[in-house]
């Protein structure tokens, strides 16, 4: 017999109402993106029913109740969850002293868990020519997969950038790309003479074809004239990657580091890269400066007569 799934126990009106508030304040004051909203809200609902069953509204909880919990859920998981947690209650209890719901931040004491730096996975430059080569471009579907490819490489693109732009941001005449970005930030980006010829061509041949009849605001088309996802670009990725020989895995995040990387191994400056990478910090953009480093410390091994 099938063990019967157990239901999460409802929560509490009152902390419904403040997770609802502190989900609006995320979204106006700062502008977090709906993926950092639901699991800021799933953390905290998590936590309200661990609260719950010990009698303790989520806007009254300590930092003991606050440590307890996270040593109970943290069982298990990596550091960076771990670290969303804690963020997801910081910024909540935050706004909870700001409104004067509380005269204390319970989260105040609490150590982040300390997270190792992750290099990005990314492709040498022969490794990207191969890569961008490998669509059959007299077919409309590899011509559209050319022009996405090249987009991305040439301005560094999110994946979700790259299937949402829609037509009105497409400056062909400037090369130029209004990219909107996480919480709706805008910044223009240049396309270089490579991915702007790519481009208009598929915009000439290939989309009228995708189309099928119906106008659609979306730059790029399925095979069934609706906006290409996530999943259909990183499957088409994946083709493409093994047609091309690259054997280790690709997600469509590889590219976007590859043009980080390959703009600083060219001399790019960390700031100019910030500013088309889209990134808010300049920490965040750092971490290339080592993926850089440590290919340049490959070369000198490899090549330096006394290395």
């Amino acid at each position: 017999m099938a063990r019967a799934r157990s239901v999460p126990a409802p929560l509490e009106p009152d902390d419904i109402a403040a997770l609802d508030r502190f989900v609006d304040h995320l979204w106006l004051e700062r502008g977090a993106s709906p993926n950092t909203r639901a699991s800021y809200r799933s953390d905290l609902a998590l936590l309200a029913r661990w609260l719950q069953s010990r009698q303790v509204r989520l806007e009254a909880a300590s930092e003991a109740d606050l440590r307890a919990w996270l040593a109970a859920v943290g069982a298990g998981t990596g550091s960076r969850t771990q670290a969303r947690r804690l963020s997801a209650l910081r910024q909540f209890y935050r706004q909870q002293l700001a409104e004067g719901q509380r005269s204390d931040d319970p989260t105040a004491r609490i150590e982040a868990p300390r997270l190792g730096r992750r290099l990005p996975r990314t492709l040498e430059e022969d490794e990207v020519a191969r890569l961008l080569d490998a669509p059959d471009v007299d077919d409309p579907l590899g011509l559209r997969d050319r022009a996405m490819l090249e987009l991305m490489y040439a301005c560094g693109l999110r994946v979700s950038e790259l299937v949402g732009l829609p037509m009105p941001r497409v400056n062909l005449a400037r090369g130029l790309l209004q990219v909107q970005g996480k919480g709706g930030k805008e910044r223009l980006v240049p396309m270089g003479e490579w991915a702007a010829d790519w481009l208009a061509r598929y915009l000439r041949q290939s989309r009228p074809l995708l189309m099928r009849g119906a106008p659609h605001d979306a730059v790029f088309l399925s095979q069934r004239g609706d906006a290409m996802s996530r999943q259909n670009f990183w499957q088409r990725l994946g083709l493409h990657a093994r047609q091309a020989g690259i054997r280790s895995a690709l997600s469509p995040h590889t590219l976007r580091h590859a043009f980080a990387t390959h703009l600083l191994n060219h001399g790019a400056d960390l700031r100019s890269v910030q500013r088309l990478l889209g990134h808010a910090d300049l920490s965040t953009t750092q971490i290339y400066t080592h993926v850089a480093q440590a290919r340049l410390a490959r070369l000198h091994a490899a090549h330096h007569p006394r290395a």
